[in-house]
């Protein structure tokens, strides 16, 4: 029987891969950056390159917010450790969030702001990158 990690892997190529943040429930956030690790063990350990972008969105963004991120300190963490792991925060989602609020919420450094969470997403799938829903 032949499995799939058996295959050889074309280390020449670089993966990019796109996790899909639009949840904010603390056991499913945990799984996404779990994802995002794994993914990275993998290749690192293949001595392949890969690309790793969680984007937050909707109810994800609190994923990246200094106040209610309940995974703050693994996304530090992992965002030290993990060469090739971003991180990216919705502007739409964000702008909604700050009028609803009466006020701006602020992001984590780690994250970097992008006009819309869910475009970004469809223009790296345009340009290659595989999105995971987690």
């Amino acid at each position: 029987m032949t499995l799939a990690s058996d295959n050889p892997v074309d280390n020449d190529e670089v993966r990019k891969v796109v996790l899909h943040v639009n949840f904010d429930q603390e056991p499913a956030l945990n799984f996404a950056l779990n994802n995002a690790e794994n993914i990275y063990s993998y290749y690192a350990d293949t001595g392949t390159n890969v690309e790793i972008r969680i984007i937050a969105h909707g109810p994800g963004l609190r994923m990246l917010r200094e106040d209610t991120s309940p995974v703050k300190d693994r996304i530090v963490a992992m965002d030290a450790d993990l060469d090739g792991l971003s991180f990216y925060a919705c502007t739409n989602t964000y702008e909604l969030m700050a009028k609803a609020e009466r006020q701006a919420p602020v992001i984590m450094s780690q994250a970097t702001m992008v006009p819309s969470g869910i475009v970004e997403i469809l223009e790296l799938q345009r340009t290659g990158w595989k999105n995971l829903k987690p």
